[in-house]
């Protein structure tokens, strides 16, 4: 119930704010849980991806730094997330999500790159994909990168990919894993390609410093 209020609340602002958005290859997401897979391009591209595969639930990742404040704690367990330690990630980072795809009617949102500066593919989520017996769905977020840049009112896509199926009778290797890995990675330029041939992504917080 929560989670439905949120999602509204969210959809009313970014309406608001941006109003100018659209979602392309819905048609491909499956049936069942799976796991959203994406460059980490801007702090709100999650609510955009979670907003564009509605009305799926999903959960997702937090360091563990926002769960000290009681009322984002409150906010953030509610909104089905859940805490990580980014330093030191521990089995919980694998075990729990794992046990939400199987048990829940949750799906997950996860940057294989870890954080929104880093180009680094981690293999944290082919592992989860793996246990859980889920796909994999590839999915890129183009558009503004700053919330100042979205009261421009400048489009934004979300488009989703094939779902890439783990063969849970396949040892994860790290040549197994690698091979995930590039599907993801082709799958992501493939997306961006088809919103935008020349679209080329801009770090704006490395650029700013600059």
């Amino acid at each position: 119930m929560f989670y439905s209020f949120i999602r509204v609340v969210a959809r009313v602002v970014v309406a608001i704010i941006n109003g100018n958005h659209r979602y392309l290859n819905k048609e491909k997401l499956p049936e069942g849980n799976y796991i959203l897979v994406g460059p980490h391009r801007t702090w709100f591209d999650m609510i955009y991806f979670a907003l564009a595969a509605a009305p799926k639930q999903f959960c997702f990742m937090a360091k563990k730094e926002l769960f000290t404040n009681p009322i984002l704690r409150y906010i953030l367990e509610h909104a089905n997330a859940f805490a990580v330690d980014r330093e030191h990630p521990g089995p919980s980072a694998i075990k729990t999500p794992v046990k939400w795809l199987r048990k829940r009617e949750l799906s997950l949102i996860m940057f294989p790159s870890g954080t929104r500066h880093s180009e680094e593919m981690k293999g944290g989520v082919t592992l989860i994909a793996k246990l859980a017996g889920v796909p994999i769905v590839p999915t890129v977020y183009q558009g503004p990168l700053s919330f100042k840049q979205l009261f421009t009112r400048k489009r934004v896509t979300i488009a989703f990919g094939d779902p890439i199926y783990v063969d849970r009778k396949t040892k994860m290797t790290d040549e197994y894993q690698n091979q995930l890995l590039n599907q993801m990675e082709q799958s992501f330029e493939k997306l961006d390609q088809q919103i935008d041939p020349d679209f080329k992504y801009i770090d704006v917080s490395k650029h700013s410093n600059k």
